[in-house]
């Protein structure tokens, strides 16, 4: 499950505080397949006894996190204060949006950056010049990074053996017929990406969807996210993908690294 806590990690380190974990994993459990969940869910999803479950429950709503109507429990707008914290503290997040809306409108196709959080990307901006996907992402969203084109260029800057260690921990989703889900197969991906310093992702996450991305690196050459351009194959061939909008996309990402 996605929100079982790690008791291994837990048990290891002493400054490790599993009530917090817990209270977190609450949270997470709730998401657009779970927008309202009775006690038994919550606790079922959050690996929680019930007991456990009821105390998180009662203090989320105490603090206004968590509304309820005596059987059914769902999230508050005050958790985006959680979410806003961090975008408030992002230089990165403010200062990108006026670029991705500059590539954007230059080249006529979807623009986005996002930042890695393994297994997924998190994504920090996004200009929309039409609607592409059939699932709406906004700020906040996240996808599986080893199948997504900025998730393999930001993985690109990580070592073979970190990477290695990376795929082991994940269980690969086949969205599509052309989804990569072999370990060796998504690492040569990767390889590829760091090789030619940009990744193409061609209907693996959603048929009739192919994406470029390029990274965005700090003053010391790390990089820190990954800005891409959504495009359909057959309003865009690979051939004018990296031969006109590739140049456009580095640009856009040395003006956000030169911002930075």
């Amino acid at each position: 499950m996605k929100n079982t806590l790690s008791s291994t990690f837990a048990g290891a380190n002493r400054e490790y505080v599993a009530s917090l974990a817990k209270g977190l994993a609450v949270i997470r459990c709730f998401d657009h397949q779970h927008t309202e969940m009775t006690l038994s869910e919550v606790a079922r999803l959050a690996n929680l006894t019930r007991a456990t479950a009821r105390r998180f429950l009662h203090t989320l709503h105490q603090l206004g996190y968590m509304e309820s109507d005596g059987k059914l429990y769902w999230l508050t707008p005050k958790v985006l204060d959680l979410g806003y914290s961090y975008l408030a503290s992002q230089p990165l997040i403010e200062r990108v949006q006026p670029y991705t809306k500059e590539l954007c409108d230059a080249i006529g196709e979807s623009c986005s950056v996002s930042v890695l959080d393994f297994p997924d990307v998190v994504y920090v901006a996004r200009t929309l010049s039409h609607q592409i996907m059939s699932v709406s992402l906004n700020v906040g969203a996240r996808l599986p990074a080893v199948t997504t084109s900025m998730g393999r260029v930001l993985l690109a800057a990580r070592g073979d053996e970190e990477i290695d260690e990376l795929l082991a921990k994940v269980s690969v989703e086949r969205f599509t017929k052309h989804t990569l889900v072999e370990p060796a197969q998504i690492k040569g991906e990767i390889q590829m990406a760091r090789k030619k310093g940009y990744a193409i992702c061609n209907q693996e996450l959603e048929i009739g969807l192919r994406s470029l991305a390029v990274p965005i690196r700090n003053r010391q050459g790390k990089a820190v996210a990954a800005i891409n351009v959504s495009s359909q194959p057959l309003k865009v061939s690979e051939s004018k993908l990296l031969k006109e909008i590739l140049p456009q996309l580095r640009e856009a990402a040395r003006k956000i690294s030169d911002a930075l």
